[in-house]
């Protein structure tokens, strides 16, 4: 059923173009006085664009056809003479395009600099790089694109003006010829105008995404390569460069109609002028009228059209985006909370995280989600390999910390690839906070730090905040505090400092990486013996750093008292894995009291239980297993110390 009511007229798109002449004309009414100027001086250019046709046909038709050279060489005298006065205009033109084009200049710094002014006040930070950019580069962009445009367009006017009137005053029917292609190409250059200024857009944003996916690789080169991702990485490479070249070909086919509608206003007119020029002189054209039209078309009015419309074309387009980019008004950014609220507020568990919600009440809670959850997961490196998981089901709590040790070789470190989504399962299931892993999730939810920590050239501030752009100073001096960073900053001398990755040891390199872990706060963080570098000191405080954060702290152990911190350890043996306490699995795991510097003979049934606590038959089985002796950690796996730090013993078979 149709209303009764008239219909709503539909609102127009508020395009680029619209926002921008919106701005435009309150600016050139309050210069309608230097545009008058502007238009005064080009009066000359008017005059001798007339002259130069109109001379040359009086030339012919009076003079020379006429038997009369004199008047001849008179005119064309004329038409020379009318090229001087032309000269004194440019200079005019000049001073006047000065009081249109500085004031956009002016008024367009003085718009970004009130901007940047007031985002940092709204913010309490730094300018942002798109205020810069506009205050020293796209200021600069839109001016030069202003000048150029107002000469090209003034030129144009004031140049077809000359021919036109010069082909009214030699013979209106010239007209008929000469118009009619000059509008077909004028309206199919203006058609192509809007889809070349939208595959432009598109054209740019495809070579933005692809730059943008190159600098991300270059700087993730060892990632990528360590975490076997080197398959999806080519794929996201080759349908970003389809999409360029897409873009690419479509912006090309745009340009062709482009240059059709050039020829069609430049190449046209005089073709069918000398095709008409019969019919013409058979209807009482003059053969010097002919001329002189020839030479309006040729000389004047082809490149003026030409010198238009590839200003529109390029510097214009150009012109419109960027001074576009300073008549939008995004909204403002929120305030950070005061001072005194933010020292006393508990520091956020997830940076993704969704907002807060009531909580429910006591007799309505439920247990939160497992962070992670192996169900059944087996994984081998090859359909007929061996498994190195084989059915393992684990969960592990929001806030729990655990251990994970083991021989070297046993899986540990294909445990945390399988955890952290890096390497799928061949088999069960791995779950992130009840759902199954997803790609998507990963950056929301784990962050895995491997033995070999991943630092880039750039400042200490930069590696920090790699996981969290967003991070403030004094979050970032906390991190340094809690992990151990205090002497590489006091080495380097600021957070602003140069580092050079080959510079710094393997173990400054892990607490960089560590630090950077501690900011994002992930809810899960794996740990694949990346303290292996430290010495025992600062490997447990940068644990127990990581551990008081509110997420779950995964941590491949590289010595046993790793696995004393944790709340539960997980023994792995290849395929065999036993879970538990410490206490648990010294009564459990002969594989743990190994480890843990006990021996369990084998015929400790005879001897009436299974462990041999006194501390001569613990140290000489240290000695056999090659650990620090009674009271000394374990060194699982292998690894130089830092410099500086007590090394290991010989190799353990662990």
């Amino acid at each position: 059923m149709k209303a009764n009511g008239p219909t709503a007229p539909r609102p127009r798109r508020d395009t680029a173009l619209r926002r921008v002449a919106r701005e435009a004309r309150p600016f050139l009414r309050a210069r309608t006085g230097a545009v008058l100027r502007l238009a005064g001086w080009s009066l000359l250019e008017f005059a001798q664009t007339f002259l130069s046709g109109y001379g040359v046909a009086r030339a012919l038709d009076d003079g020379f056809l006429a038997s009369r050279p004199a008047t001849g060489l008179c005119w064309l005298a004329v038409a020379a003479v009318a090229v001087l006065p032309s000269v004194l205009a440019a200079r005019g033109v000049f001073g006047r395009l000065a009081d249109l084009v500085e004031p956009l200049r002016d008024g367009l710094v003085r718009r970004a600099v009130s901007r940047a002014l007031g985002g940092a006040l709204g913010r309490s930070g730094d300018v942002s790089t798109r205020s810069l950019s506009q205050v020293t580069h796209q200021s600069e962009i839109a001016r030069d694109g202003w000048a150029g445009l107002v000469l090209t367009l003034r030129s144009f006017a004031f140049t077809a003006a000359g021919a036109v009137t010069g082909l009214l005053a030699l013979a209106p029917a010239l007209l008929l010829i000469v118009l009619p292609p000059l509008a077909v190409g004028a309206a199919l250059f203006l058609a192509t105008l809007p889809p070349m200024a939208a595959r432009q857009r598109a054209y740019l944003a495809a070579d933005e995404a692809y730059a943008a996916h190159a600098g991300e690789l270059a700087a993730s080169v060892r990632d990528i390569a360590a975490a076997g991702t080197a398959g999806r990485t080519v794929a996201e490479s080759g349908a970003l460069a389809e999409a360029q070249l897409a873009a690419s070909r479509s912006l090309a086919r745009w340009s062709a109609v482009r240059v059709l509608a050039l020829a069609v206003c430049g190449r046209f007119p005089p073709l069918l002028l000398l095709l008409a020029a019969p019919w013409l002189l058979r209807n009482g054209l003059t053969a010097g009228a002919l001329v002189g039209a020839l030479t309006y078309l040729t000389q004047a009015l082809a490149p003026a059209v030409q010198a238009l419309m590839t200003m529109l074309g390029t510097a214009g387009g150009r012109l419109v985006v960027v001074l576009d980019r300073f008549t939008d008004a995004p909204p403002p950014p929120e305030d950070d909370p005061p001072q005194a609220v933010r020292d006393s507020a508990p520091p956020p568990a997830d940076r993704t995280a969704h907002p807060a919600v009531p909580a429910p009440a006591p007799s309505a809670r439920r247990a939160p989600a497992p962070v992670a959850e192996l169900h059944e997961v087996t994984f081998a490196y090859g359909p007929r390999a061996q498994p190195v998981l084989d059915r393992l089901s684990l969960t592990i709590a929001p806030g729990e910390h655990l251990a994970v040790v083991g021989p070297s070789g046993s899986g540990k470190s294909t445990l945390a690839a399988v955890l952290a989504g890096v390497e799928p399962p061949t088999g069960g299931a791995v779950r992130w906070r009840g759902r199954p892993v997803r790609a998507a999730d990963a950056t929301s939810v784990r962050v895995l730090l491997p033995q070999h920590a991943y630092v880039f050239s750039g400042s200490l501030r930069d590696n920090l905040r790699y996981l969290s752009p967003d991070a403030r100073d004094r979050e970032i001096a906390d991190a340094a505090e809690a992990i151990g960073l205090e002497p590489l900053l006091s080495r380097l001398g600021s957070l602003d400092a140069d580092v050079v990755p080959d510079r710094l040891s393997q173990g400054e390199r892990q607490l960089v990486a560590l630090g950077r872990a501690y900011l994002a706060a992930p809810p899960l963080l794996i740990l694949d013996e990346a303290t292996s570098r430290l010495d025992p000191a600062a490997e447990t405080r940068a644990e127990l750093a990581c551990a008081a954060l509110p997420g779950a702290l995964v941590v491949v152990a590289h010595r046993l008292s790793s696995a004393r911190r944790a709340g539960r350890t997980l023994v792995m043996d290849g395929p065999r894995t036993r879970c538990g306490t410490p206490a648990q699995l010294l009564r459990s795991s002969a594989l743990y009291r190994d480890l843990a510097g006990l021996w369990e003979p084998e015929d400790a049934d005879a001897r009436g239980g299974g462990l041999v606590p006194d501390a001569q038959d613990a140290a000489a089985v240290a000695g056999r297993l090659g650990t620090v002796g009674t009271g000394q950690d374990a060194s699982i796996g292998s690894g130089d110390e830092e410099r500086g730090v007590r090394s290991s013993p010989p190799p353990s078979p662990v």
